[in-house]
């Protein structure tokens, strides 16, 4: 797609509530071409789809996690990004192995995409605890140039309590728990996700 085309759509580009019933097939169809397997990529091309976009692609495999891959800025057309992320989370996650063909039919698929993220202006984690939205808040650490590392809202299910989320966030990033350095840097962001479940898929 060209950049042309993406910078025209991207003022007026609203994503519907129900942009899953094109994310989902397009981050799928995207996965089995890249495993070689038949693919059908959906025709349809919004406005919303053609604009830039920042989007993260989860699986997981009975309820624990098989990739996860995202982006934090919106760079390429949304189409673009979501079918990259899909094919990175499934073939080249360091912290799994490939998707194996055999496993398709067995792993949950989730999109989600990113608004753009704002500043938290907060100095210390007390700030930072009375300042972020539990369930609604994806937060990106940044400490210096070195360190970086975000959790999406989805991951408040797990971790409830902010000080046990930004906990595990500082060890995301290879930051030492409970360390607020001076380059140490939050921002928030909020996401719209739509997920695709085998038994769904399946018709179960």
């Amino acid at each position: 797609m060209a950049n042309s085309d993406a910078s025209t759509a991207a003022d007026d580009a609203v994503l519907p509530p129900d942009a899953g019933g094109i994310l989902i097939p397009l981050a799928w169809a995207a996965i089995r071409s890249a495993l070689g397997e038949p693919s059908t990529f959906p025709t349809e091309k919004p406005t919303w789809l053609l604009a830039p976009g920042a989007s993260f692609v989860t699986l997981t495999e009975e309820h624990a996690l098989r990739g996860c891959i995202g982006s934090l800025e919106a760079r390429l057309p949304l189409r673009d990004d979501v079918q990259a992320n899909a094919v990175a989370a499934a073939l080249r996650d360091p912290r799994f192995p490939p998707l194996d063909r055999d496993e398709i039919d067995q792993v949950a698929l989730e999109v989600s995409v990113l608004s753009p993220s704002s500043p938290l202006d907060v100095t210390g984690f007390v700030e930072a605890y009375n300042a972020l939205r539990p369930g609604t808040d994806g937060v990106i650490l940044e400490v210096g140039s070195r360190h970086r590392a975000t959790f999406l809202p989805q991951v408040w299910g797990e971790l409830p309590q902010p000080e046990a989320f930004l906990r595990h966030l500082w060890l995301k990033a290879g930051v030492e728990p409970g360390v607020w350095h001076a380059e140490t840097r939050l921002h928030t962001y909020t996401v719209a996700a739509w997920q695709e479940r085998p038994s769904t898929r399946n018709g179960g």
